[in-house]
């Protein structure tokens, strides 16, 4: 009996080891056997379900990268992504792996990919401002059965992701994620239509941002998911969720259908009596360290939900909803005497359809106490345009105390607070409503001092308080008692009232030093640098309807405001702009400037000047303010306001999809400026002894009489410009420049390089007087059917050198006098009308020869000529020559040829239909491309004998 049991276990033993010793046979000798046939199987595969441009190094097919997986494994893997991100990587890593079926091997007739490994490397995710994604990559089974030659197929089980940075860019949404150090697991039979998503996924770091607002900075994130996929309709329902975001444990559900158009979205997202110390880990990083030393006890549940649809082209938006609650809060910083406790808050808010006018947000509770101190509130606000404001805010506190509870970092506040504020009715600009208010607010012994700034700004005293009894504008009163600060051993007072904001009296007196770059540097604001003094002494007491009608003598306002040295430094300019030294002076409604003393690089600017309506202009969004200034300058280097940003932000603007629109002049200034200056830069071009005015009048800018001396050539210009919408403007203007130098403007204006393309050939001295309207597009590029205008080109004496216009006709003509003529004395009149140049007749005499044009050209270099050469001696005896095809390849007519020759066809402008300005009025297109004429045959030249088809045709 003992025997058989030894050999019974001694034959499983056997058989054990031996299966084992063949497993381990096939796992070496496999990819062995099959290297190249399994290899080239998945690579036609990759290459037939990728779409977008893949690459790798090198491959190996191995049991023991992914035990016991069989995988071929791709090196240095980049995948580009789908149109129109063709040239942009959607997929980098180290290695990408697909796990392949041992039994299809042996039994299938095609090879299956049923796992998927990808390690170490980078997911980018993007998405444009039309919807248009750049992971569209794979191509699904009807596109394959148009050419089903693929011996591999796809039935994914597994998806295995490791050690990847993960970033999503959804222009569309303006939503950016970026999760770093991302692990992800997902198993489930994705070969069904419909199927369960099991999945665990990991993020060592992770960021959410939506509207350039971060939600989540550096978070942690823990998730188990159960999501059910519908490929045939691409819905996903997201069942059991659990995550934790830190500590903080989170339920999330949901469903998200795609739509032709947009998405379906469905989202709740909460968590229920959580610790509220797991809700603070979850807040950005920097309050990690505070955590540490802070003891925070107490309950919090939170909501928040995304219901609707996304259809961008419809306008159609989700709702959000958030609530948060907190019961029996507790924060007491390690060295606080006192902790803030008895913390309750009860928040509510709501976003319809995204838009902020019909915001709405609800705290029907928010309480907490210091000791003795407290503060105990309601808030309701409904709307942002006309919000319906319903407020009751009460607190007495101890703000030294309230800091050390809380253990705010990089600060230190102290100060006796009292508030008692109630306020319930709707603010109306239009209607001059205004919520009833009672309120008043304290703040005694204020200290203010922040960890930029070793001193503190002191001895603050703030008496305020606000009044008004029916709801209306009329009875609406706000004072300032006097109230003070002082900082650096400097003291600033300031008292004010106003009363009646329908016709505002007000009262206001001003008077100390501030050290502006001490001051800057205590709130440490990003991106701008100031520094400076400023002295001010002023008293403004007056009515508005007083200044509106001008009786200026029931105005009591006066002062000075003394600046020096104001030196600001902002990421929009790259060198600072430093105010020398300036005295203001303010009398009633008027402000005078003298000997205003500024810089800027390697500019310096002097002006002086005034502006009145000033006080009006504060106190009323309707009023305009009016100045007369003069500046005068020694060097005026535009370049130098061209920042790098500047120039980057432009490139980016001219490739993005949408462009930003137009320069909006503002419509709240009247200015006349008047400009001298010695020397001007710009785009490396100098401008000598500028002279003109500028007039800025409510939105339409305007220049006149301005002269300049540019290439030796003294220049006359005026000009106009106002924008009818974001997306359109209007602009004009005339230029006058006598005798210049072709050449030299051809080689030293880009501008004119680019605009008179023909002056490439030319030089010698010539002159222009012309006029130009039209429109600018969005890109701020003229609209070409919108210009008119006309004017004078005056040739003095001009060669052209290898004109092609020129040299086709000599050569056509076999008149050699044509080839590189010179012009002089001749007045080229042209007007432009609905995408046409046309050219009025014009003659010209070139050795010997008599030449007369007239015609149309167009933007686009198309040519519709008509021409007579005269015949030496007298040019009584001419040939009819007709020009048509472009600049670049003229075809030419002669004689009876001309008959032949069809004329270039220009679009009729104002016939084109579907294209409208912003402005609803009907425009034009540019010019359509027309086929050209062929070239016809050559003529004998007038020494030769003349054939009888030309005589037939010669005349007068």
């Amino acid at each position: 009996m003992k025997k058989d049991v030894k050999s019974r276990v001694f034959k499983v033993l056997k058989i054990t080891g031996l299966s084992v010793v063949f497993l381990l046979f096939l796992l070496f000798i496999l990819p062995i056997l099959f290297p190249k046939a399994l290899t080239d199987k998945v690579k036609g595969f990759a290459n037939e379900k990728l779409a977008g441009e893949l690459s790798f190094t090198e491959t190996h097919l191995s049991f023991f990268s992914h035990f016991p997986s069989l995988t071929l494994t791709l090196d240095d893997f980049v995948l580009k992504g789908s149109a129109p991100f063709e040239k942009d990587t959607l997929l980098s890593a180290q290695q990408v792996a697909f796990g392949i079926n041992v039994k299809s091997i042996f039994f299938g007739d095609k090879i299956k990919i049923d796992k998927v490994f990808v390690t170490s490397g980078n997911i980018n995710i993007k998405v444009n401002s039309k919807g248009q994604p750049n992971y569209n990559v794979y191509v699904s089974d009807s596109q394959e059965k148009e050419a089903n030659s693929s011996s591999a197929s796809l039935k994914l089980e597994r998806i295995d992701i490791k050690k990847m940075n993960l970033n999503y860019d959804d222009k569309s949404t303006k939503i950016l994620i970026s999760a770093k150090g991302f692990n992800y697991l997902g198993k489930g039979d994705l070969n069904d239509a419909i199927f369960d998503l099991k999945t665990n996924a990991q993020i060592e770091s992770f960021d959410f941002t939506m509207n350039d607002e971060p939600y989540l900075k550096n978070k942690k994130v823990n998730a188990e998911l159960i999501t059910k996929i519908n490929t045939n309709s691409l819905a996903f329902v997201f069942e059991q969720n659990n995550l934790k975001i830190n500590k903080l444990p989170v339920e999330f559900k949901g469903k998200f259908n795609f739509l032709k158009n947009g998405y379906a979205l469905d989202f709740v997202v909460k968590s229920d009596n959580s610790h509220l110390n797991d809700f603070f880990t979850a807040m950005p990083p920097h309050y990690v360290q505070w955590l540490e030393n802070t003891k925070i006890t107490g309950k919090t549940d939170l909501l928040f939900e995304l219901k609707g649809n996304y259809i961008a082209s419809e306008n159609k938006k989700p709702d959000v909803h958030f609530n948060m609650k907190i019961r029996e809060g507790f924060i007491a910083h390690q060295k606080a005497n006192l902790p803030a406790k008895n913390i309750f808050l009860n928040l509510d808010t709501r976003l319809p359809q995204l838009d902020l006018d019909q915001f709405a947000l609800k705290i029907d509770s928010i309480y907490f106490d210091v000791g003795k101190d407290f503060l105990n509130g309601t808030i309701e606000i409904i709307g942002i345009t006309k919000p319906s404001i319903q407020a009751k805010i009460k607190a007495k506190l101890d703000l030294d105390k309230l800091n050390q509870a809380l253990g705010i970092q990089n600060l230190d506040v102290k100060g006796i607070l009292n508030t008692a504020i109630q306020a319930k009715g709707v603010y109306d600009r239009e209607k001059k409503q205004f919520p009833i208010t009672t309120g008043n607010f304290t703040l005694q012994n204020g200290y203010l001092k922040t960890s930029y700034y070793p001193n503190p700004i002191e001895k603050i005293n703030l008496f305020a308080s606000a009044e008004n009894k029916t709801g209306t504008f009329k009875e609406l009163k706000i004072q300032i008692k006097p109230s003070s600060f002082q900082f650096e051993n400097k003291p600033f007072s300031i008292s004010a009232s106003f009363e009646n904001f329908e016709d505002i009296a007000y009262a206001i007196q001003a008077k100390g030093e501030l050290d502006i770059e001490k001051i800057y540097k205590v709130f440490s604001a990003e991106g701008i640098d100031m520094t400076g003094f400023a002295r001010v002494d002023v008293s403004f007491k007056g009515k508005q309807s007083d200044a509106t009608n001008g009786n200026y003598a029931n105005l009591e306002n006066k002062g000075t405001m003394y600046l020096k040295k104001i030196k600001t430094t902002s990421n929009y300019l790259p060198k600072p702009f430093v105010i020398e030294e300036g005295t203001f002076v303010f009398n009633q409604n008027d402000m005078y400037f003298t000997n205003f003393l500024a810089t800027y690089g390697q500019s310096d600017f002097m002006m002086e000047g005034e502006m009145h309506n000033v006080i009006n202009f504060f106190l009323a969004e309707s009023e305009v303010l009016k100045g007369n200034f003069s500046v005068r300058s020694n060097l005026i280097n535009v370049d130098e306001f061209v920042s790098e940003t500047t120039v980057e932000q432009t490139q980016e603007a001219e490739t993005a999809e949408t462009a930003a629109g137009v320069i909006v002049i503002p419509k709240r200034f009247d200015f006349n400026l008047t400009a001298a200056a010695q020397k001007v830069i710009f785009d490396e071009i100098p401008i000598e002894q500028l002279a003109g005015n500028l007039r800025l009048n409510q939105g339409k800018l305007s220049l006149q009489n301005t002269g300049f001396s540019i290439i030796g050539t003294k220049v006359n210009m005026s000009a106009h410009y106002f924008d009818e919408s974001e997306q359109q403007a209007d602009f004009g203007f005339s230029i006058k420049a006598t005798d210049f130098d072709i050449k030299r403007a051809y080689a030293e204006l880009p501008m004119f390089k680019a605009m008179v393309s023909a002056a490439e050939f030319a030089e010698g001295i010539v002159s222009l007087d012309y006029k130009i309207a039209g429109k600018l597009d969005q890109s701020m590029s003229p609209i070409y059917p919108s210009l008119v205008g006309g004017g004078i080109l005056s040739v003095n004496k001009v060669k052209m050198n290898g004109y092609k216009l020129f040299n086709v006709v000599s050569k056509k003509t076999q008149s050699e006098g044509l080839t590189n003529p010179d012009l002089s004395k001749v007045d080229i009149k042209t007007t432009i009308k609905n995408n046409l140049i046309k050219i009025e007749r014009f003659k010209f005499r070139a050795a010997g020869f008599r030449m007369r044009v007239e015609g149309e050209s167009s933007f686009d270099s198309k040519l519709n000529l008509k021409m007579r050469l005269g015949l030496p001696p007298l040019g009584i005896i001419g040939i009819p020559i007709k020009v048509t095809g472009n600049q670049e390849n003229p075809n030419i007519g002669i004689g009876k040829q001309t008959e032949d020759l069809e004329e270039t066809e220009f679009v009729d402008a104002t016939q084109i239909p579907n294209y409208e300005d912003k402005t609803g009025k009907k425009t034009q297109t540019p010019f359509q491309q027309i086929p050209e004429t062929p070239i016809p045959k050559k003529i004998e030249s007038p020494g030769q004998q003349v054939p009888e088809t030309v005589k037939d045709s010669i005349r007068n």
